[in-house]
């Protein structure tokens, strides 16, 4: 299946700003995104990166610097095959949880994110458009009824966890050990049960 994985590499992961410095965003925004192209090789997919800025990749690199919206749904008229879109700081995205979301059954499929995002989906109806702005999630079962495509829903923690918060940082080092997680470590990150919430501290 086609793949599409946007990334922002103007700005990457700017809500890790308080604990990480300009420099260290863009290079762990980087391992999260290497993270999801593996696992969505893994699961048999066919990735290509959507990119607000050129990026060496060994994957197909489209450069879109309009809104993820205009962008995605670019790439959707472009192509009328039936294509996913996984976010690309999806850190917990495993190649089993991707499998099941290409292979749900209906026109469009939605991986709903924590607070009302869409933090993946497939579209196999010519019509569907996507709008990733406020409560996306909402917004896209809307358009699934409007042009008359047919909706599943596919609960699953793993892909409805993105990265992109301080407090999410204690999700990756809990349940993944991939780059991104290798690069936390490496950068002095560990998990603290001080409190009784599990929480993330760094030790330089």
């Amino acid at each position: 299946m086609r793949v599409l994985v946007p990334f922002d590499g103007r700005t990457p992961c700017s809500r890790l700003a308080p604990v990480l410095d300009s420099d260290e965003r863009a290079a762990f925004a980087g391992r999260l995104r290497d993270d999801v192209l593996d696992a969505v090789r893994a699961a048999g997919g066919h990735p290509e990166l959507v990119a607000t800025t050129p990026i060496d990749a060994d994957v197909p690199v489209t450069v879109d610097d309009r809104s993820l919206s205009a962008a995605v749904n670019a790439a959707l008229d472009a192509d009328e095959e039936p294509t996913a879109v996984v976010m690309a700081d999806l850190g917990l995205a495993t190649p089993r949880a991707l499998s099941r979301l290409f292979v749900a059954s209906g026109d469009v499929v939605i991986a709903p994110g924590r607070g009302g995002g869409t933090n993946a989906l497939v579209v196999r109806h010519p019509d569907f458009r996507v709008d990733y702005h406020g409560a996306s999630c909402r917004d896209h079962r809307r358009a699934a009824h409007a042009v008359g495509a047919s909706l599943r829903e596919l609960d699953s923690h793993r892909l409805a966890t993105d990265i992109d918060e301080p407090g999410d940082l204690a999700e990756l080092l809990l349940h993944a050990d991939g780059r991104a997680t290798r690069w936390l470590r490496d950068a002095g990150f560990r998990l603290s049960t001080g409190d009784g919430r599990v929480a993330v501290e760094r030790h330089l």
